[in-house]
């Protein structure tokens, strides 16, 4: 019984909201930042960015390097005795990559060096367990950087310091995270992890980026900043949340690294990509609150891409050939968004209203926006990226673009009038551009999405609203749809919006829930009404809370 009371108690205390952003926890684990600030502003206008996992386990088409832990002793020898034997990408060919890669929009590449089973990618002199001991028998970093920086890429590196190759090799037990070890073994763990970004930050020339998945982070940030000062390091520095974008715009730089499908690595079967529209309004969705989306590939065993995967990337790329002033050297507006349509901001008072959800919007038919955070000059002109709005093929239409200026705010009038498919029906995003706007409002507040907590059996959702809010604000609210899991959460339910409740004198609000939620794990965020545009606060997830009758 005293069992079942601490495992209930623990519950409890575990149970409040997790944020979704926070399921990689590398921002504040670090004792030291040497991120250069021109490097970090460097960052903020680079978009999104293209990653690479490849491993010797492509071959099989499973998860990469993670099943291994766990794995039979029978299983883990032949992963790493016979693996290598039939390892032979004979078809990478890494500049298609980064031509296809800049031609989508992205300014920077991450490739996997070395990913947690320890296998590396180039030609080591630290480990047995590399490339060069395969049919390939070739340096495929070096093939990778040589392309990559032809096409006028930054290179980035990926590198995990966890290494279960050496686990297995002095014989410690195959798992994540930082492993029991004596003083000697940890010392040649941390030497070996040293040796390997000696390896990779003298070789190659200047690298641009690094991304660290894995512990410790230490060793491998000492020595890259060492010996590469201006390194960018991402994950270990910054924000990097996987397969999730913030609920709310982020002030400081970060990334998000998200799959084409639920794989990292190459999955030829039972995969369910996302398809190009989606990866699109992802990339937008970054971009319009400050971030950049590192957009993940895997290559088939032979080096090449699978179809699926360049039919989306060329979707991507006839997108941004069309829509590139949205997405290059732009910085968020005072609000990312007002319901389908996203907002970045340029120089000289120029403002991208980016329209998604345009799968319905047919060639020809004309559409009206009313943008409630955008005020109209004298000097205001209206236009659609990548179309003259003069001219549309084989009609004799007014498809002129016009604005006017409302009490609810500005107006805009536009026809989608560019034929990129042959059957007339482009789905993707269509861009207006406003010139010579201002903001409707000049200050802006911030909502937060509060913890949770199981109060009289009913989860209670919590916000906040900072700012000056007070006379403005009445009401708060709070969407919600259940937890599919990290991987699944990009083919999630519709978020479903609650009733309104009231904000007290503190700015904050509550929620309770029905009994039934405190069963169901699910995503919430707050929200409220500001000048007619909602403001979102981050996205949460509300675990349930174990019924103890239910434990033995």
């Amino acid at each position: 019984m005293r069992t079942l009371l601490i495992f209930y108690i623990c519950a409890l205390l575990w149970q409040p909201a997790l944020a979704q952003n926070d399921v990689v926890k590398d921002a504040g684990s670090s004792d030291f930042n040497r991120n250069k600030p021109e490097r970090v502003e460097w960052f903020r206008q680079a978009g999104s960015g293209l990653f690479i996992h490849f491993g010797v386990d492509a071959q099989l088409g499973i998860v990469i390097s993670h099943s291994l832990v766990g794995a039979s002793d029978e299983y883990v020898q032949r992963y790493f005795g016979q693996l290598p034997e039939t390892f032979d990408p004979y078809r990478f060919n890494p500049r298609e990559l980064a031509v296809l890669a800049r031609l989508a929009g992205m300014k920077y590449v991450m490739f996997t060096t070395k990913h947690h089973s320890g296998f590396c990618l180039w030609d080591t002199k630290t480990t047995a367990f590399n490339c060069m001991n395969t049919p390939y028998h070739r340096d495929m970093v070096k093939e990778y950087v040589d392309a990559v920086r032809a096409e006028g890429l930054a290179v980035g590196f990926y590198f995990s310091p966890e290494d279960f190759h050496f686990l297995y090799e002095h014989h410690l037990p195959i798992q994540r995270g930082m492993i029991a070890m004596d003083d000697a073994t940890r010392a040649a763990y941390d030497d070996y992890t040293r040796r390997q970004c000696e390896e990779l930050m003298t070789k190659y020339g200047k690298i641009d980026l690094l991304f660290i998945d894995g512990e410790p982070k230490e060793v491998v940030k000492r020595t890259c900043w060492r010996l590469q000062p201006d390194l960018l390091i991402t994950r270990g520095a910054m924000k990097t949340p996987e397969q999730v974008l913030p609920g709310a715009t982020v002030i400081d730089p970060w990334l998000s690294c998200i799959t084409m499908g639920t794989a990292w690595q190459y999955q030829p079967t039972n995969e369910r990509y996302k398809t190009g529209t989606q990866l699109i309004g992802l990339a937008i969705e970054a971009r319009a609150k400050n971030g950049s989306l590192l957009l993940n590939v895997g290559p088939r065993p032979d080096g090449e891409l699978p179809i699926e995967q360049e039919e989306r990337l060329r979707e991507m790329a006839a997108w941004y050939f069309i829509n590139h002033d949205c997405m290059d050297s732009v910085h968020a507006w005072i609000v990312s968004r007002e319901g389908p349509v996203w907002f970045t901001a340029g120089s000289s008072h120029t403002l991208y209203a980016i329209v998604t959800g345009c799968e319905s919007w047919k060639e020809g038919q004309r559409r009206s926006l009313v943008l409630h955070s955008v005020r109209g000059t004298p000097a205001t002109r209206v236009s659609v990226l990548g179309q003259n709005s003069r001219v549309i093929e084989y009609r004799q239409d007014d498809v002129s673009s016009r604005w006017r200026q409302t009490d609810s705010g500005l107006e805009v009038s536009v026809v989608k009038a560019q034929r990129i498919y042959d059957d007339h029906r482009w789905p993707d995003p269509v861009v207006v551009r406003l010139e010579n706007v201002e903001p409707a409002f000049t200050s802006v507040i911030d909502v937060h999405t509060g913890s949770s907590a199981v109060v009289g059996g009913r989860p209670v959702l919590t916000g906040k609203v900072d700012g000056p809010w007070k006379g403005r604000l009445a009401t708060g609210y709070f969407y919600y749809r259940p937890y599919a899991g990290q991987a699944e959460t990009l083919y999630a339910t519709p978020w479903k919006r609650t009733g309104a409740v009231g904000i007290a004198a503190d700015g904050s609000f509550r929620l309770e829930m029905g009994a039934s939620g405190r069963n169901h794990a699910f995503e919430y965020r707050a929200a409220v009404s500001w000048y007619g545009v909602e403001i979102n606060g981050e996205d949460k997830v509300f675990q349930p809370v174990p019924d103890p009758k239910l434990i033995e």
